[in-house]
């Protein structure tokens, strides 16, 4: 157990970040974007293709898998007022992204909604294009949340799946800090070249570097890859807008782990483990408070903001015995992955499990992820900061790298 860091002032993870530091548009090709190198005192500026051979050998590198899925639906009232629906997480008739996605109309779905205010009560109705063939789509507000909606869909052909429905009437949901609209380029390269599985509404930016050429080069330098799926929500962007991250709550994000990855993982324990992104060392590390739950009883694999801090972690119960525990019940009840979901918060004071090193964007200023950054590099974040932005780095999800090693 560890001090909850509830008291971290989040103005001490402050720094000027000036519009035109902010990576508008992504670089022509992926691979040429710039990558800061940081271990321990040694902070250098590389290219990204410098990669496969700064990291040590026999390293594993955890890469997330999810998808961004055209999650945002523009719609017109008759009035002429514009009501943006950004769809969040699905609600019925399933909660899991893979199952929700081949629903036939309706689905029911949490989302963020644009100009709620002028939207009153009554159905909003969407007409595209579907592959040649004209699509009516339907929207109504059922209900608000604490944050966000529910909103029920429905559609006039009860042949096609959700997931056809959004990719044919919805735009990729860029950031919100670029300030402009998607283009039909942030198609392709808001999307990593290893992306499987739909389900997230913002891109694991760290991975939107990484090109074929790349990935295969890391096998002629002894680096093992393994994958994961964390489907990030839009809570990633979401401010910590109290003095200290006491009353900060993060979001929820589903996880998937398949059982050859924890095998993996297991296997390379005593080797340095890197995840691609801070999704992916949020995942890896959830594993570890999943199996401490699991070895108290508690079969729901879901790690809370604060566990870390709070729960109470036997001096023998390593990391090498919780991805036992988890493997041992995959395979007693015969799973072939983990899936779960975690608000796991890593700010300074964590202690790390599994992951020694990060691969990552530059994250905003008083961000969740810059608290994370911070966590396993201390106070050097500062001065690696403040060197890229000294030498001309780009900055944020269309941005540079930085490769973290402690």
């Amino acid at each position: 157990m560890t001090t909850t860091p509830g008291k971290i002032k989040i103005e001490d993870y402050n720094y000027p970040l000036p519009d035109e530091k902010i990576a508008k548009f992504p670089l022509q090709e992926r691979h040429m974007s710039k990558l800061l190198f940081s271990k321990g005192e040694v902070i250098e500026e590389k290219q990204f293709t410098d990669l496969p051979k700064l990291l040590l050998k026999n390293s594993l590198l955890v890469f997330n898998e999810t998808k961004v899925v055209k999650a945002r639906l523009v719609f017109k009232k008759s009035t002429g007022a514009t009501i943006e629906i950004f769809c969040l997480e699905p609600i019925e008739p399933v909660n899991d992204f893979q199952l929700a996605y081949q629903q036939k109309s309706p689905v029911v779905w949490k989302c963020f909604i644009g100009n709620a205010k002028r939207w009153k009560s009554g159905e909003l109705e969407l007409e595209f294009d579907n592959n040649g063939s004209v699509i009516k789509l339907y929207a109504e507000k059922t209900k608000q949340l604490s944050e966000g909606y529910l909103v029920t869909f429905r559609w006039d052909d009860d042949d096609i799946p959700f997931l056809e429905i959004i990719n044919n009437a919805g735009f990729i949901p860029i950031p919100p800090y670029l300030n402009r609209k998607a283009v039909s380029e942030d198609n392709v390269r808001y999307q990593t070249v290893y992306a499987v599985h739909e389900g997230s509404v913002a891109a694991p930016t760290a991975g939107l570097h990484f090109t074929p050429k790349i990935i295969s080069e890391l096998n002629n330098y002894s680096i093992e890859t393994d994958k994961l799926t964390l489907h990030v929500g839009a809570g990633t962007f979401k401010p910590v807008v109290s003095q200290t991250i006491a009353t900060h709550e993060m979001h929820t994000e589903k996880v998937i782990v398949g059982i050859s990855t924890l095998k993996h993982v297991l296997k390379k324990l005593n080797d340095p483990i890197i995840p691609v992104g801070t999704t992916s060392m949020r995942t890896i590390e959830s594993l570890f408070w999943m199996a401490v739950k699991l070895q108290k009883g508690n079969k729901e694999f879901a790690v809370e903001q604060w566990d870390p801090y709070e729960l109470i972690v036997e001096p023998d119960f390593t990391s090498a015995k919780a991805l036992t525990l988890l493997l041992n019940f995959l395979e007693e009840n015969n799973l072939e992955e983990l899936k779960g979901e975690t608000r796991l918060m890593i700010a300074p004071g964590y202690n790390f499990k599994i992951a020694s090193g990060l691969i990552t964007n530059f994250h905003q200023p008083k961000s969740t992820l810059l608290l994370l950054v911070s966590a396993l590099i201390g106070d050097n974040w500062k001065d690696a900061y403040e060197f890229a932005l000294n030498n001309n780095f780009r900055f944020l999800s269309y941005g540079d790298s930085c490769l973290f090693l402690t």
